[in-house]
Parts: C-alpha cells; sequence; structure tokens
C-alpha cells in the first residue's frame, strides 16, 4: 500500500497572496496527519515566497509522522537543515523566476557537489532524497552521491496535452521506477498529481510514498482539508 505526504507549501502561498497569517500551513499540516496522511513535505526557497523559517520550525515540533525538507543544495540550505533535522531532506533544482519546481535534479552536473551535501546531512542521520527526472543515468548518479530515495518528477506526464503524450511519459516513469528498484532505492513520486491522472499509477507498485500538495489544496477549498487528503489517500493506499 503506497503512502501519501502532502505538501503544504500552496496553503503558504494562499497566505502570503494577502500578506496575511492564514490561512496557516502548520494547522494544515496537523490537519493532514489527522487525516491520514504519512509524512508532510514543505520546500523552504532561498527567496522565501511561501514556507517561511517560521512554518519550518513549528513543522519540526508538531508533525508527527515524517518531515520532508525540500530544498537547493546550497550552504544556506544545509545550514539550516542541520539545525533543524528534518527527518528527510529532499534535493531539488531552484530557479527564482520559476512558478514551481519545473524539472528534476541535474545529478550528472555536480556530482562530488551533490555528494558532499549528503555527507554533511548523514552526518546528523537525516536521510536524503534526490528529485530526478525519469532517467536512469540521473538515478544511478543519485545513488553514486548516497541518496536514499529518488522522488521521480511526474511533471511532464501530469502536463501532457494528449493521451499519446501521457502515454510515452508514464513508460518513462515505470522504467525509471525499474531502475530506481534495482540500484535498491527507496522510490517516490510527485509533481503536478491529481486526482484523475494518479489512478495510472496502480499498475507501479513499487512507488511507496506520493507527493503531492496543489490539487489537494485546490480541492481542500471546495471539500475542506481533511476530507481533500482523505480522498486522496483513498485513491493511493490501493496501488
Amino acid at each position: 500500500m503506497a503512502r501519501l505526504a502532502v505538501n503544504v507549501d500552496h496553503v503558504a502561498t494562499l497566505r502570503q497572496a494577502r500578506g496575511i497569517d492564514q490561512p496557516d500551513p502548520v494547522i494544515a499540516a496537523g490537519l493532514a496527519e489527522l487525516a491520514g496522511a504519512e509524512g508532510i513535505i514543505c520546500h523552504l526557497r532561498e527567496d522565501r515566497r511561501h514556507i517561511s523559517d517560521r512554518d519550518l520550525r513549528l513543522l519540526r515540533e508538531i508533525v508527527k509522522t515524517k518531515l520532508n525538507m525540500e530544498m537547493a543544495a546550497v550552504d544556506e540550505m544545509v545550514d539550516i537543515a542541520l539545525a533543524t533535522r528534518p527527518d528527510l531532506v529532499t534535493l531539488v533544482p531552484e530557479k527564482r523566476e520559476e512558478l514551481t519546481t519545473e524539472g528534476g535534479l541535474d545529478v550528472k552536473a555536480r556530482p562530488d557537489h551533490y555528494r558532499g551535501v549528503v555527507d554533511r546531512l548523514k552526518r546528523k542521520e537525516i536521510q536524503v532524497s534526490f528529485f530526478v527526472d525519469p532517467d536512469h543515468g540521473q538515478i544511478e548518479a543519485a545513488r553514486q552521491c548516497g541518496a536514499d530515495i529518488v522522488e521521480i518528477h511526474t511533471g511532464h506526464y501530469s502536463e501532457a496535452r494528449s493521451e499519446f503524450e501521457a502515454t510515452e511519459s508514464f513508460e518513462r516513469i515505470a522504467l525509471a521506477v525499474q531502475s530506481a528498484a534495482g540500484l535498491d532505492l527507496g522510490i517516490s513520486a510527485g509533481h503536478g498529481l491529481n486526482y484523475v491522472n494518479v489512478k495510472r499509477f496502480k499498475d507501479l507498485p513499487r512507488i511507496e510514498e506520493y507527493s503531492i500538495g496543489h490539487s489537494i489544496v485546490a480541492m481542500a477549498v471546495l471539500v475542506g482539508f481533511e476530507d481533500a487528503v482523505r480522498k486522496m489517500i483513498e485513491l493511493v493506499k490501493h496501488f
């Protein structure tokens, strides 16, 4: 049975739109756990566009399942992670002009750098995941850098404009899952998944966890946060 980890970034995005203190992503995290989520994700960006240092600090205090801190592999974020001690750090690419993360990390471009980041985090017993495109070379590079887990980027599949494109993208994801399993890596998947397109993943039982945020927050506007989380759990628990 696959797990659901809920990304609360876009609760913070709503808060920042008005520059006030609500809705609070920390409260959303508590509601997600009450609804059955088995992990909470937050991305502390260098420009602090949504999740803040305050949010991360309080999430570390209240999250009872697993706290996954997404971050760029830069010294400032590594220092914050070492001080905060999340259960898991996911290394992601980050560009200031992007609306959301646009692709996987190019691990092959800077393996020595990423290996050093992983070494620092693991000294504090923090697990490390790499957010990568469905590409065997990137998955192998992540393993060589010391990754415990790879999160397969599902954005191209989620944004497909035709059934042919979606099928082609999904087949690449399936091959990537096989590659990661063959390397004894933990496997998660996420980016752009929603209540409709996630259903195809029932054919990939080796994926252990789904990282989903925006579609849950969007559904929560209509049905409430706990119900939105429960609806997604009901889908992924059968995978």
